[in-house]
């Protein structure tokens, strides 16, 4: 007996509530806008510069103590990580600690590094610092802009490849839907003022991925029941095709999640935000999948018969040709 989540054959409406379905994605658009504007998003030290500092210690690193040692001097946004290398000693246990710029200086004072030093040596007396290193603004904002333009390279990239596989309507409907899903995302992070760095953009780029894979199944069965049906009316076939694909959104989407929760849960605070936007992203691009970009197809109109190719744009150059 195999488990199904879906039953095999479904026949839900999903055009039933799409005034709604569209008036929520426009308002939560709006509102992640709005969001950005007000709050701004709260930059990690990769996008606002700051200092790295790298210790090494006989003892192993014990990420909580290093942090609970370091929360009272008020440092803003701190990243610590073990680093691991074969090549190190068995007694050698080195951390990367990275501590945002403070009120604008591109480096830590002299002050504020020995009290750094001070209370980790505190929490670890056999630790030394061995090197310390500063990001300044322009390194920062070099990141910054080559994040956004990784973003939008990516989107641009699948407008071409879903234009060239299908018609340029499904490629309106998929890049919207990827608008939306990134745009939502980044108005969640600026609502919540949770930490934005690398990181994020990593997970923003694979929320890109998942997103318009789901999309490119349903586009796929759509594109293959307009050849088998050809006087169903459009919204009909675009509830026949989200309906046979359901089964899979849910099991791919159900068991990726089941994962990310885990993660989300028990990875600690390093890789909280990187799982935490992959895991809202699923859930929202999963949503645009069904509710927004296909939406944005029904209302532009695709080619009914796929078996004849438009007369003006039928073959090569030679096409016209005895």
């Amino acid at each position: 007996m195999r488990l199904r989540l879906v039953p095999e054959k479904t026949n839900i409406d999903f055009f039933w509530l799409a005034p709604v379905t569209v008036g929520f994605s426009g308002l939560l658009m709006v509102l992640s806008v709005v969001s950005v504007l007000l709050f701004g998003l709260n930059l990690g030290i990769d996008f606002r510069g700051g200092t790295t500092i790298r210790t090494e210690s006989t003892a192993a690193v014990d990420v909580g103590a290093y942090r609970a040692a370091l929360n009272p001097l008020a440092l803003g946004d701190v990243v610590i990580s073990e680093v691991f290398d074969p090549t190190f000693e068995a007694g050698r246990h080195v951390a990367m600690i990275r501590i945002q710029a403070q009120d604008g200086d591109e480096a830590l004072s002299p002050e504020r590094l020995a009290a750094v030093e001070a209370a980790l040596v505190a929490a670890d007396p056999a630790l030394r610092i061995a090197a310390v290193e500063s990001v300044g603004p322009k390194v920062s904002n070099e990141l910054l802009r080559s994040a956004i333009l990784a973003v939008l390279g990516a989107t641009s990239a699948i407008l071409v490849y879903i234009w060239l596989r299908f018609e340029w309507q499904f490629a309106v409907g998929a890049v919207a839907a990827l608008v939306h899903d990134v745009l939502v995302t980044i108005g969640i992070f600026s609502f919540f003022q949770l930490r934005f760095d690398l990181a994020i953009i990593a997970a923003l780029l694979t929320i890109l991925g998942y997103s318009i894979n789901d999309t490119v199944v349903v586009f796929d069965r759509l594109r293959e029941n307009l050849i088998k049906y050809k006087t169903t009316p459009l919204r009909d076939l675009m509830n026949l095709s989200v309906n046979e694909t359901l089964s899979r959104t849910v099991m791919t989407t159900g068991t990726t999640l089941l994962a990310l929760i885990a993660l989300l849960i028990l990875g600690g605070d390093v890789i909280r935000g990187f799982v935490f936007a992959i895991t809202f992203g699923i859930v929202i691009g999963t949503y645009s999948s069904v509710y927004v970009a296909k939406n944005i197809v029904l209302w532009l109109g695709v080619k009914r018969d796929w078996t004849k190719p438009s007369p003006e744009t039928a073959g090569t150059q030679f096409g016209n040709n005895p």
